[in-house]
């Protein structure tokens, strides 16, 4: 073990781990700077990753088109402090102690690329929002 404080962990997860999630994911990744310990999964993960939603995050300069959908875990929860939900229902197990958000989002599944946008712009902001309030925490 290291001597550095633990990272904050957060889980995003949705039904297919192909598009929202993912993009959650690439953001908080790349926004925190590996201040953040970041995962994703599905419920019911896809084959492959939305086209749309990896052009969509190309245009803003984050390459997700190595990623593949990852199914939901117990132990991803379990050792996530935060774990956000979209629009995954009640496949997402529940712990003590676990914070829980969920994210209303339209899906991107079947749209093109001007539809993912809009989606893509408001996960930035929610993420941006989301790494001052881990930050508030950590530092609490």
């Amino acid at each position: 073990m290291s001597d550095t404080p633990q990272q904050p962990s957060v889980l995003f997860v949705c039904v297919h781990n192909a598009g929202r999630s993912q993009m959650a994911a690439a953001f908080l990744t790349h926004l925190a700077g590996g201040r953040v310990h970041v995962r994703s999964a599905g419920s019911a993960p896809a084959e492959t990753v939305n086209a749309a939603v990896i052009d969509a995050l190309a245009e803003v300069g984050i390459d997700i088109s190595a990623e593949v959908p990852k199914v939901l875990t117990v132990d991803a929860v379990q050792a996530s402090d935060v774990v956000i939900t979209m629009g995954c229902g009640d496949t997402c197990p529940v712990f003590p102690g676990k914070r829980y958000l969920d994210w209303q989002l339209p899906d991107p599944a079947g749209q093109g690329v001007d539809a993912v946008r809009p989606i893509r712009d408001e996960i930035e902001q929610r993420v941006r929002a989301l790494i001052d309030d881990i930050a508030v925490a950590a530092d609490a």
